[in-house]
């Protein structure tokens, strides 16, 4: 199962790091932090490139907003550094869940098994 994994990593960018991506993390990469969900973020050492390695599947929607600003150079220091300013009134980050079984089914939808949508029509039959 060894090689198969190996493979795997070496020609997939879905199923975590590829095989360059964590060689490359290995010789260049300097840990600055990790989130709730376990993603581990890195950069360089002159700042320049930064990058999330995936605990997980890859989805970037698993990024909070406090990381993306620090991935996307919005703000200069990570947040393990320098933590962001929460409202009270902000919801906690959730990843994007569409197109999956937990994605939102508002009422009446198909999707929807419990209860039973409502029709408000009845089908035409030829009779």
């Amino acid at each position: 199962m060894g090689i198969l994994n190996s493979l795997l990593r070496a020609v997939t960018w879905w199923n975590g790091q590829t095989l360059n991506t964590q060689i490359f993390t290995w010789r260049k990469g300097i840990r600055v932090g990790e989130d709730n969900q376990g993603n581990v973020f890195y950069r360089n050492a002159d700042g320049s490139k930064r990058w999330v390695i995936f605990n997980g599947e890859v989805e970037a929607s698993r990024v909070g907003p406090d990381w993306h600003g620090w991935l996307h150079h919005t703000w200069d220091a990570p947040p393990t550094e320098q933590p962001l300013a929460h409202k009270p009134w902000e919801k906690p980050h959730h990843e994007n869940l569409t197109g999956t079984a937990l994605a939102y089914a508002p009422p009446g939808s198909l999707r929807r098994a419990h209860p039973a949508p409502q029709r408000d029509y009845e089908a035409w039959s030829p009779e």
